[in-house]
């Protein structure tokens, strides 16, 4: 849910803002390969991050301050192309690494799959609609794009390479493309190649002009263990120069790479940046730049700072969103399906609350091929998360509740037995595998309320499903049908990251070769 922020509460925020400070990171959730602009009319940043194959798509987040963050938008309601990507889930792959740039009055957004090729899609305005995405050139192994506009008119793509499709990396690229930026025209140039110099997998890069010389940031080192590098040239094909801008040195910030620089109305410049940290995945970070001798050093010393002083201009103290009432039934923009969109997933209902329908899974599939579960990030070190359901079903082969999603998974079901329910907490260890689940604990009877006439009534019940999430990512699940007294429910359980993204939480419903979709409606979540 959006926080309102009163005129008065911003004049307010405004005046106890100076000398101030901030602490990294600012957004304790994960949107790797961060990349932000200031808006055109000089009011707040716009930030996009990758999204993968979860939908919707490319998400828009909107600051005043480049360090209070709420979801405002997606740009994209499915990953293309959809003939693929309704399939199944396809996990890791999809959007990787989009770019954010304004151009000519529009927004632009550019992303790679590394299986398709390139896209984008634009826009006049970041909290409307969004175009449809354009291929603008279909390849296997391109990646990480940022366009960039010279002042002769002139238009370029600068990219990386993936070496799992093309089999090579740390190279990037330079390919001129048409001023509308919708192709690419002739062939690319190699501007740098990291393997000549230690700089190994350099990716991710974004291309800036300033006094005269083209700058080229990008990570390398990896994603747990690498540094910032900015790299500069007269030509922008090069040659060009690199130095280490940002690196982990004695910190406890690791992997401090792969972001955008920002330049303030203010005069200042500042690099959003990701930290990966299990299970939350790549969270985000913001540091101060310094242009010295015509280099961007970022941090105090070349290293991340942990505390600063907030950026100069008002504050506006926005936040990510967690909790969700389901107004008018419809889900907040903190909530992501693991797959393409399909109404049989499930729609809002009248009253406000979301309803989950059943998936059905083949014998020996788990969790990794449902693509209809409602999910959102772990964005807090350490939480409680409550979900207030109600489940119903005509038979014993439907199960529906509450998950904590990645690699390894564990899920509360709430399932007919008999004239009852009972909930169950399951696990699944190397999901991508294709490994079983094993229950792990499971409840007394819980009462269940019949309705409907036939052979095949409906039994439903009202359940709080609950999870406590520790600093170290230990969750432990527990169940009320009061919202009173909680009852646990097996063995703690270390969430694990999905591929390429963090772990996630949420609600699903599937069955097991039901002659009907049994189904779930969630009326309330909220993340404490």
């Amino acid at each position: 849910m959006k926080k309102i922020i009163t005129a008065a509460a911003m004049l307010c925020a405004v005046f106890v803002a100076w000398g101030k400070t901030y602490t990294n990171p600012v957004i304790y959730a994960d949107y790797s390969d961060p990349d932000a602009i200031p808006a055109h009319d000089g009011k707040g940043y716009y930030m996009t991050a990758s999204s993968f194959q979860c939908v919707p798509g490319v998400p828009i987040l909107y600051s005043d301050d480049l360090v209070h963050w709420e979801i405002v938008n997606y740009a994209i309601d499915a990953v293309p192309p959809t003939e693929v990507y309704d399939r199944k889930p396809m996990h890791g792959k999809g959007v990787w690494a989009p770019s954010i740039r304004f151009h000519d009055g529009e927004y632009y957004i550019y992303w790679g799959d590394p299986d398709f090729g390139i896209y984008m899609v634009k826009t006049a305005d970041p909290l409307g609609e969004w175009s449809k995405p354009v291929l603008v050139h279909g390849a296997k192994g391109m990646i990480d794009p940022v366009p960039f506009w010279d002042e002769d008119g002139k238009a370029y793509l600068t990219f990386a390479w993936a070496a799992s499709r093309s089999h090579f990396n740390s190279v990037l690229c330079v390919w001129e493309m048409t001023p509308d930026g919708t192709s690419l025209i002739g062939n690319p140039r190699i501007v740098f190649d990291g393997n000549e110099d230690g700089n190994h997998t350099c990716e991710g890069p974004k291309m800036m002009k300033r006094d005269g010389y083209y700058y080229i940031l990008c990570p390398a080192g990896g994603v747990d263990a690498g540094w910032q590098l900015a790299m500069r040239s007269k030509n922008i094909y090069g040659p060009y120069e690199s130095k280490i801008v940002l690196a982990q040195g004695d910190t406890d910030i690791n992997g401090p790479h792969q972001g955008a620089l920002v330049e303030t109305p203010e005069g200042e410049s500042w690099f959003i940046h990701f930290q990966e940290l299990q299970p939350w995945g790549r969270i985000v970070h913001l540091n101060p730049v310094n242009w010295q001798d015509g280099w961007p050093m970022m941090g105090v010393n070349g290293q991340p700072v942990r505390k600063h002083e907030m950026p100069k201009g008002k504050v506006v103290e926005r936040e990510h969103q967690t909790s969700d009432t389901f107004d008018n039934g419809a889900p907040g923009l903190q909530w992501q399906w693991h797959g393409n969109y399909d109404p049989t997933f499930g729609m809002p209902l009248p009253a406000d609350a979301m309803r989950i329908y059943s998936r059905t899974l083949a014998e020996g599939e788990n969790m990794w091929s449902a693509p209809n579960q409602l999910l959102q990030k772990f964005a807090k070190p350490q939480f409680t998360a409550t979900a207030k359901v109600k489940v119903s079903t005509r038979d014993e082969k439907a199960q529906s509740g509450l998950i904590v999603m990645g690699r390894d998974y564990a899920r509360l079901a709430v399932s007919k037995k008999g004239d009852d329910f009972v909930v169950t907490l399951l696990e699944c260890n190397e999901a991508e595998a294709g490994s079983p689940e094993k229950v792990t604990g499971e409840s007394a009877p819980v009462k269940a309320h019949q309705y409907g006439a036939g052979l095949h009534p409906v039994y439903d019940c009202e359940l709080w499903l609950r999870v406590k999430v520790g600093k170290d990512g230990e969750c432990r699940f527990s169940y009320s049908t009061d919202n009173k007294k909680y009852v646990s429910i097996g063995k703690p359980f270390k969430a694990r990251p999905g591929k390429w993204i963090g772990a996630k939480l949420g609600v699903y419903s599937v069955d097991f070769g039901s002659a009907d979709r049994g189904w779930l409606d969630i009326d309330e979540f909220i993340v404490d």
